[in-house]
């Protein structure tokens, strides 16, 4: 009812006290325009769903899908006299306030029937001074501020987060404010965000083990049970055992981000339309080619991974004898083997977290956004687990691929495959369901991962100091 009232005046809905700094504010890539899905997210953050395109079209007299300064200010002057005529209309016995009765009565009149303490509910969400009535600056403040304060709270809350680390690679990099860039916070949530990845790598290496094993060990006729695969190891190796390969696969999380981190940047200024402005197949693109840089620079430390991981006790003493001794009887493009199923696992990786991020936070804002912006920890978490795990099942037969590739001159009578022929081996010998070996230790370890990983990068944000 309250939205049905308010129609008119909640065009203005994102003005702040001054047109410049609400035009600011409202421009979130800094191009100098507030297009349709810069107002689309501040309306959101409101619970609005219809009119932001109306407001464009209406306000934008040289017809380029955009409101520039002038446009924008002049559109607001006008809604900013409606909005005064709302107060007023509202305002029956002329005295510069409003109350319940009058929000009852202006219901009633539209012969909508309320109670009182719906009325009061409605007129508290207004009052900022707390005396149960609101006068023309509360009025303007509440309706035409708030919404931008959203905004900045959704930019803020709902970044991709650093804070998941479930031990893949290919998830789209951070997004940070300038704010954050230029203050520095950002280097110190990549180092949180590292640390809280290598803690969380380390406490379930064990299950990322026995998952390599399992996709180039386990098939129809040499079925690997979980129970039974950690059993062979611990007899091959003894507990120690479990944690091989773990080494370099938290060495690699420092130059991996930091190369993602740069690369990212550097692609959204290429690959952006307008100076500034990034949208989401533009951010999926940047994203994509900074993991495929990234990847490109350290994958010869993810075979040493994966054959440090299946290695036999007394195989290698240690990361450089594995390098030095594939090196030798391999040469160098072993260092390359299976990159191109691990480039081609990025696409599905990165487009399906992506877009299954943005629905689930879209849902969120939409259904559930009343007060803040802010959903909560667990609803971020939540979203964030839910996409990687999507990528993650989409990317999969890529990666066990990738995984055989890498070990294949490692295990004993196996044929040097390329990836087209290896794939089609597998789907004769173990049908589609082949591809997937490995699956369940890898989604056993996403919510221990999650959990270890947010735990520490909460203890480390607290240590290197940085605000909520």
């Amino acid at each position: 009812c309250w939205k049905f009232v308010f129609t008119d005046c909640r065009c203005a809905d994102d003005a702040s006290k001054t047109y410049e700094e609400l035009f600011a504010k409202l421009d979130t890539n800094k191009d100098g325009k507030v297009d349709v899905s810069e107002l689309k997210a501040g309306l959101a953050a409101m619970g609005i769903k219809s009119g932001k395109g109306k407001i464009v079209s209406s306000g934008d007299k040289d017809q380029d899908d955009g409101l520039d300064f002038n446009e924008f200010s002049k559109y607001l002057k006008e809604h900013e006299k409606k909005l005064r005529l709302t107060f007023k209309s509202l305002d029956k016995n002329n005295d510069g306030r409003i109350d319940y009765a009058e929000v009852k009565q202006s219901l009633a009149d539209l012969g909508v029937n309320i109670s009182k303490e719906a009325a009061e509910k409605i007129l508290r969400s207004i009052d900022a001074d707390g005396t149960m009535t609101v006068d023309w600056n509360e009025w303007k403040e509440h309706f035409l501020f708030n919404p931008a304060t959203n905004l900045q709270e959704i930019i803020h809350y709902w970044k991709h987060s650093t804070v998941l680390d479930i031990g893949d690679s290919l998830t789209i990099p951070d997004e940070f404010t300038e704010e954050e860039k230029t203050t520095g916070v950002w280097w110190k949530q990549l180092t949180a965000g590292a640390m809280a990845g290598a803690v969380s790598r380390t406490g379930t290496a064990p299950l990322d083990r026995m998952k390599v094993f399992m996709q180039v060990h386990s098939s129809k006729s040499n079925k690997i049970s979980l129970v039974g695969g950690f059993k062979q190891m611990l007899k091959e190796g003894g507990p120690t055992s479990l944690w091989r390969g773990n080494g370099i696969n938290v060495l690699k999380i420092a130059p991996e981000t930091a190369i993602k981190f740069m690369a990212y940047e550097q692609y959204k200024k290429l690959l952006a339309s307008d100076a500034g402005k990034i949208e989401i197949h533009e951010r999926f693109m940047a994203g994509s080619l900074a993991g495929a840089t990234a990847q490109t620079a350290i994958y010869p430390m993810e075979v040493l991974k994966t054959r440090l991981t299946l290695r036999k006790t007394g195989q290698y003493s240690g990361m450089y004898d594995c390098a030095k001794k594939i090196l030798k009887r391999e040469g160098v493009k072993a260092f390359y083997k299976g990159y191109i199923p691990n480039m081609l696992g990025i696409i599905p990786y990165a487009g399906i977290d992506l877009t299954v991020y943005e629905s689930l936070k879209n849902f969120w804002l939409s259904h559930y956004a009343k007060d803040t912006a802010n959903p909560g920890i667990f609803v971020l978490l939540g979203c964030g687990t839910i996409s990687s795990t999507c990528g993650q099942l989409a990317s999969y037969p890529l990666a066990l691929v990738r995984t055989r590739m890498q070990a294949q001159a490692s295990v004993e009578g196996s044929e040097q495959l390329p990836m087209g022929r290896l794939v089609k081996k597998i789907l004769e010998k173990e049908g589609f369901f082949g591809l997937y070996r490995g699956i369940l230790p890898n989604f056993m370890k996403v919510i221990p991962a999650v959990s270890i990983s947010y735990v520490v990068y909460e203890y480390m944000r607290s240590g290197l100091g940085i605000q909520k």
